[in-house]
C-alpha cells in the first residue's frame, strides 16, 4: 500500500485517472480507509459497502466508520449525505467516477473528482467509466465476476489509455529507455542541435522525436511504478547479475518535456499543410518542468549579477542582461513577477547584499513571504482582531467549503474589535456605517482575505515600524 500510495501520481497519470480498491470485509474496508486518510490526506478517497445496520458482529465498527466516511465525503465536496441517503450518495460517487451529469467537467475542476474509492461487493459490475485506469484487490473473485471486474480499468480513452500498463522487470524497462534516449540523441546531433536547444526543422524528425519521446515515457512510466528512482543511477538484477548504468538523467528527461511540448505550438511556417502531424500524448504536456524554468531563470540573473559587477561592462550589454533576465519571468504568477520587479530595482539602488548559492526564485520567494506576513499584520490592526489565530488558520490554506472546519474561522471573527474594524470602514469609505452593516463587511474582507491568501490592507499607516 505505501508504494502505492508513494507513486500515485505515476499510477493516475498526473492526477487523471481514477481506481477502485476492492476488499473482502467491512472491517477490512473501513482499516483501509484510515490508513490511506492517515499516510496520504490529500488523496480524494472514499468507500463503499452495504450501509444496513444489522446489530450483528461488527455493527458498531460498521456503523462508526459509515458516519465517519459520509462526514468526511459531505466535507470534502460540500453534501448533506446521512446513513439512510446512503445510496442517494452512491449514485453520486458513481457519477463522479464516470464524469457525467452533472460532473461532465470534472477533468478540469480536480477538487470534485475522486482519486480512490474502496468497495466491498460495489461497482465491480455492471459499472462502466473509461476514467478508472487501475483496480486493486485485496480479495478472491471467482469465474465470470473476474472478468467483469478487471474489464473496468480496460474501457477505451484515447491516445492517453489504449491499453494496460506493460510491466516487465525493472531492468527491461530501464534498457528500453536507454536505447530510445541515445536514439533521440543522435537525432538531435545528426540535425545538427546541440544540448536539445530547439526542435530540428525537418518534419520527419520530429515525427521520429515525438513516436521515440512518448515510447520512452510509456516504459518512463512503468520503471517508476517498479521502483525506478532518478536519484539512482545503476540498478542490478539480482536473478542474472547484470548491471544497467543509466544514459538518461532527470533534466535531460525534462528538457525533452519542454521539447515534446513545442510540438503541440505548431508554429513552424515552414511544415505548412503538414502541421502538427504529430502522434502526440496530451499527458506528457502535464509533466512540471518548473526546476528547468527555474535554472534557466537562475543562469540569467547570474549573468546580470556579473555584467553588473564588472568592471568596463557597457550599459547596452548590461541592459541586454536584463532584459534577458526580464523574459524568464513568463514562468512566474502575476504576483511573484511584482515582487522579482521589486528585487531587481532595490538590487540597482544598491539596497540588497547577493549571498553566494541563493537563487533568484529564493530572494523573489522571500520578497513575496515579506509582503503576506505585512499584510496580516495591518488586517489584524486594522481591524484588531487576534493575529495568531489569522496566521494560523492563513497557514491551513482553506477554501470556501472548510473555511471554518472545526470553528476556526467562527473562533477568528469572535476576536474582531468591532469599534476598530467600524473606524477602519469609516475611514476607508468616508461614510458613517451602522453597526449590522460592519458585521457583514468584516466577514466579506475577512473571508476573501483567507481564501485569496492575502491582499493589500487599505491605510498605509498600518505598516509595521
Amino acid at each position: 500500500m505505501k508504494d502505492i500510495l508513494e507513486n500515485w501520481f505515476t499510477l493516475s497519470h498526473h492526477g487523471k485517472f481514477h481506481a477502485i480498491f476492492a476488499t473482502s470485509s467491512i472491517p477490512e474496508a473501513i482499516n483501509y480507509y484510515r490508513m490511506i486518510r492517515s499516510m496520504k490526506p490529500e488523496l480524494k478517497t472514499t468507500a463503499l459497502f452495504d450501509p444496513n445496520i444489522d446489530n450483528s458482529g461488527g455493527s458498531i465498527l460498521k456503523e462508526e466508520g459509515l458516519v465517519e466516511i459520509i462526514k468526511d465525503y459531505n466535507f470534502r465536496y460540500g453534501q448533506d449525505f446521512t446513513i439512510p441517503t446512503f445510496a442517494k450518495m452512491k449514485r453520486g460517487i458513481a457519477a463522479r467516477l464516470a464524469h457525467k451529469k452533472p460532473y461532465e467537467r470534472i477533468m478540469n475542476e480536480p477538487e470534485k473528482q475522486i482519486d480512490l474509492l474502496i468497495v466491498i461487493d460495489q461497482m465491480l459490475t455492471g459499472f462502466d467509466s473509461k476514467w478508472i485506469n487501475t483496480l486493486y484487490m485485496d480479495k478472491v473473485l471467482l469465474y465470470e465476476n473476474i472478468i467483469q471486474a478487471f474489464s473496468q480499468t480496460n474501457r477505451l480513452f484515447g491516445l492517453d489509455k489504449p491499453f494496460g500498463l506493460f510491466v516487465q522487470r525493472l531492468t527491461g524497462n530501464l534498457k528500453k529507455m536507454n536505447e530510445l534516449f541515445i536514439g533521440i540523441l543522435e537525432l538531435f546531433a545528426n540535425a545538427g542541435i546541440e544540448n536539445f536547444e530547439t526542435l530540428p526543422k525537418e518534419v520527419a524528425v520530429c515525427k521520429k522525436f515525438a513516436k521515440d519521446f512518448k515510447e520512452l515515457n510509456d516504459y518512463l512510466e512503468a520503471a517508476k511504478v517498479q521502483g525506478f528512482k532518478w536519484d539512482v543511477s545503476v540498478y542490478k538484477n539480482q536473478e542474472t547479475g547484470e548491471t544497467i548504468e543509466m544514459a538518461l538523467n532527470e533534466k535531460d528527461y525534462l528538457v525533452l518535456v519542454l521539447c515534446y511540448k513545442e510540438l503541440f505550438g505548431g508554429s513552424d511556417e515552414s511544415v505548412g499543410e503538414d502541421k502538427v502531424p504529430y502522434d502526440l500524448a496530451g499527458y506528457i504536456t502535464e509533466i512540471d518542468t518548473g526546476r528547468i524554468d527555474a535554472d534557466y531563470m537562475n543562469s540569467r540573473f547570474e549573468k546580470y549579477m556579473k555584467l553588473l559587477n564588472l568592471d568596463g561592462a557597457s550599459q547596452e550589454v548590461i541592459e541586454q542582461a536584463e532584459a534577458e533576465l526580464h523574459k524568464t519571468f513568463a514562468t512566474l504568477s502575476q504576483e511573484e513577477q511584482k515582487y522579482a520587479n521589486i528585487f531587481l530595482h532595490d538590487i540597482q539602488r544598491g539596497d540588497v547584499t547577493i549571498m553566494e548559492g541563493k537563487s533568484f526564485r529564493h530572494y523573489v520567494m522571500e520578497y513575496l513571504s515579506k509582503a503576506k506576513d505585512d499584510q496580516i499584520y495591518r488586517l489584524a490592526v486594522a481591524l484588531g482582531l487576534d493575529e495568531a489565530k489569522l496566521r494560523n488558520i492563513m497557514g491551513l490554506k482553506r477554501n470556501s467549503a472548510n473555511i471554518n472546519e472545526f470553528g476556526r474561522y467562527d473562533e477568528l471573527k469572535k476576536t474582531v474589535d468591532k469599534t476598530k474594524a467600524k473606524a477602519y470602514f469609516e475611514k476607508v469609505e468616508g461614510i458613517k456605517i451602522i453597526p449590522p452593516k460592519v458585521n457583514v463587511k468584516v466577514d466579506k474582507l475577512l473571508r476573501a482575505f483567507i481564501l485569496d491568501g492575502g491582499c493589500e490592507v487599505k491605510q498605509g499607516e498600518n505598516k509595521r515600524s
